[in-house]
């Protein structure tokens, strides 16, 4: 695991003067699998940098998906993107078959699709309410080709 201020000796500065998050490849992975399930129109997405709190992994992707349908094609979608974008393959996936909350684990990122019920039952957001939210859309900016 990954901590970016051991990473980078510098953090970049934005054009509005506010600090840039360095983007490292458990990071890069996490936008990646963002990206992917915001294409297939998962609701919520929630990063969490969880590096701090937790020996699990460094970041966690929390996603809604609002129908089994929906969320099996997100979590194929994560799947296919991040092998595309950071040839990784999820060294686990569980709950494929009941498609309520698929957790796929690559390592360093864990992406938890749920549907609302087990979004609100479980409430993970809560769990870990101790870990850094961060907001993936300027990040995900930083990413993209320009």
């Amino acid at each position: 695991m990954q901590n970016l201020s051991t990473i980078h000796s510098s953090t970049p500065v934005t054009a509005a003067g506010t600090a840039a998050t360095p983007v490292d490849s458990s990071l890069e992975l996490a936008l990646s699998a963002i990206q992917a399930a915001d294409d297939r129109k998962g609701g919520d997405i929630v990063l969490l940098r969880v590096t701090e709190v937790s020996l699990l992994a460094d970041y966690f992707v929390l996603v809604t998906g609002y129908s089994k349908v929906q969320v099996r094609a997100i979590a194929n979608a994560v799947a296919d993107t991040v092998q595309d974008e950071c040839l990784r393959a999820p060294i686990h996936t569980e709950g494929m078959a009941e498609s309520t909350w698929v957790l796929q684990d690559y390592g360093d990122v864990i992406v938890h699709i749920l549907m609302p019920q087990e979004r609100e039952f479980y409430n993970l957001e809560a769990f870990w309410g101790h870990a850094e939210r961060l907001d993936y859309r300027p990040l995900l900016k930083q990413t993209q080709p320009a």
